[in-house]
């Protein structure tokens, strides 16, 4: 299992349940990675997606402790266990947020495919941060980009053994 992330210098995810800043080359690169896999969300992230509604061409499932919750085209899990169960079929799963499914999900996880962009917009929602961890490594990272003037870099962190 792996995870992928949008991360402000601050390690900020989010404000008010959404992104404040999006690069469509961040976009482009979420789905190249995801593809046909699992992804595992939590309940307010989908609420963020286009019309509220799962990932087109992905097993998509939601974690959440809400008992009265369904969604058409989604599993939805109680527990981390329970959404690890649910994807284990797919050679490809990807946790995608957002902060509190981030945490549950980490320790199950290989390998963070994260963008870095830089710019510290205001956020109530963080990534922790692999770079004061010694339990992660940088072993992948792109040249500095740019989109409309804003900065942005992509790395892959891995679990060191």
């Amino acid at each position: 299992m792996d995870a992928v992330v949008a991360v402000y210098e601050n390690w900020g995810i989010g404000r008010d349940g959404t992104q404040p800043v999006v690069l469509s080359a961040d976009r482009r690169h979420f789905r190249a990675i995801t593809g046909n896999g699992a992804v595992i969300y939590g309940r307010r992230t989908l609420l963020d997606f286009p019309g509220g509604k799962p990932l087109p061409g992905r097993c998509n499932a939601v974690l959440t402790r809400r008992t009265d919750f369904s969604v058409p085209g989604a599993i939805v899990c109680r527990s981390p266990q329970a959404a690890i169960l649910a994807t284990q079929e797919y050679e490809d799963c990807f946790v995608i947020g957002g902060e509190s499914v981030y945490r549950q999900m980490l320790p199950y996880c290989r390998r963070v495919f994260l963008t870095r962009i830089y710019l510290a917009p205001a956020c109530d929602a963080f990534f922790p941060d692999l770079d004061a961890s010694e339990a992660w490594e940088i072993t992948e990272q792109s040249e500095r980009l740019e989109e409309n003037g804003i900065s942005y870099a992509f790395f892959t962190y891995t679990r060191k053994e």
